[in-house]
């Protein structure tokens, strides 16, 4: 009888409430995992504010942590942590259908409508194959990752240790989570081992940029190869804009932030910077040592994210070239929002206004409220929160230092850009069309 009740109450959850409480179960379970004494070096009780912090952290492919990974976390508790980022970079609806799927029990129209939301999918039919070509793709990606990582990291750690760390930190970037293991030779300090090592530095953005460009794009390039005419719009933006947000701050920080160093050096450390702000939290370099300018761009970066339907967080780029192009209509008198000549809808407009407000909104009040309760300087804690709210993990050196208020904010902010605003505010209020249509009036703006 209890179960029968159970299941009627999840057969009236929408997909988008499907997809909250999905991340945050497995957030809680993830938390609840990482308490036991088992789970820490020491062998002992980690508190659940720890614990959750990391937890979320994970889930939420981010990469902030309030304890060095490589010190601080057993084997077992490494491994929950990788299974956590697993998850969370694939989704927790996709591994829910997967599990289904290997069962050998049929997926139900209500699964397949959550699978479409989670992974940003225009349409339900093929989603399951879909989903399958995903999963292919993803595990052999982080293979072949770890593969070519496995040399390096072998000769500098021990052959079983070496194989592990290159899987670890495979399956961090591809997922755009930016988990390290370095912490071994000194404490948080990411891959800056490796700033001036092609073969790292190569793979790990190599993985950053496919985990972040999307899944539907990745069908798209297999399906029609480099004939650029045929892919679908989203994957025309996704492309484009990714490769102008590589190589613009690239140049950028080359001739600008890192000046000082080699040619060789410079043009790593420059490439690498650029393409881990968006979504995945490696760094090779010492970001404090940046200029205010250098930092406002990071913040910028991290703040717009990875493209739709991928393993990484922020506003995403298709948001962000779609208010342009809107911005661009508004100036030359068009009524329409064009993007490789084709018109984008004006309800599609609104959604990415709403996205880039929300996310201004909580990005600037949580970077108030820290720096007012910690007594940090502003740019710092907006370079922390816009790390947080696009799911980054990049940070001034100030995450360990922050009260309990503080935390609790960058938990919310982590988790709603993993989720996503617009996904938690139809979970709580639902989508309901209104069919009232009010007098008509103008008003002056700009």
């Amino acid at each position: 009888m209890r179960e029968n009740f159970w299941l009627r109450k999840v057969k009236h959850l929408s997909s988008f409430q499907v997809i909250l409480f999905g991340f945050l179960g497995v957030i809680l379970l993830g938390a609840l995992l990482l308490m036991l004494p088992v789970s820490s070096s020491a062998g002992t009780v980690t508190p659940f504010s720890d614990a959750v912090f990391t937890s979320t952290s994970a889930v939420c492919v981010t990469g902030l942590v309030v304890r060095d990974t490589a010190r601080c976390w057993s084997l077992f508790g490494k491994f929950v942590i990788i299974t956590l980022i697993q998850i969370g970079g694939l989704g927790v609806v996709t591994i829910a259908v997967t599990l289904t799927m290997f069962s050998g029990r049929r997926i139900s129209l209500m699964q397949r409508s959550v699978l479409q939301e989670s992974i940003s999918a225009s349409q339900v039919g093929g989603i399951v194959r879909l989903t399958q070509f995903i999963l292919k793709v993803t595990f052999s990606i982080e293979l072949i990752g770890a593969a070519v990582m496995c040399p390096v990291f072998c000769r500098d750690f021990g052959p079983v240790k070496g194989a592990g760390y290159a899987l670890f930190h495979s399956v961090s970037a591809f997922c755009n989570a930016g988990f390290d293991l370095m912490g071994v030779r000194e404490p948080f300090s990411s891959v800056t081992a490796y700033r001036a090592n092609p073969v790292i530095n190569l793979t790990l953005m190599c993985l950053i940029i496919i985990g972040g460009i999307g899944f539907l794009v990745w069908q798209d390039l297999v399906r029609n190869g480099l004939h650029f005419h045929r892919y679908r719009l989203q994957t025309k933006v996704a492309v484009t804009a990714s490769a102008v947000l590589i190589f613009a701050p690239a140049v950028w920080f080359f001739f600008a932030e890192f000046a000082g160093l080699p040619v060789g050096e410079r043009f790593w450390a420059s490439l690498f910077q650029s393409v881990t702000a968006r979504t995945a939290g490696f760094n090779t370099e010492n970001l404090d040592a940046l200029s205010d300018s250098g930092k406002m761009l990071m913040i910028v970066l991290m703040l717009i994210g990875g493209s739709p339907g991928s393993t990484a967080g922020g506003m995403k780029t298709t948001t962000v070239v779609l208010l342009l192009a809107s911005a661009a209509a508004a100036f030359t008198s068009r009524k329409d929002t064009i993007l490789f000549r084709r018109r984008v809808e004006d309800g599609i407009v609104r959604r990415a206004s709403a996205i880039l407000t929300m996310y201004l909104e909580l990005f600037l009040l949580s970077a108030m409220i820290i720096s007012r309760v910690e007594g940090i300087p502003l740019q710092t804690c907006m370079f922390e929160t816009a790390s947080a709210l696009g799911t980054v993990g990049l940070t001034l050196g100030i995450t360990t230092k922050l009260g309990w208020i503080s935390r609790a904010i960058l938990i919310v902010l982590m988790f709603f850009g993993r989720v996503g605003g617009l996904t938690i505010i139809y979970a709580a209020l639902g989508m309901h069309p209104h069919l009232a249509e009010y007098p008509h009036e103008d008003m002056m703006v700009g």
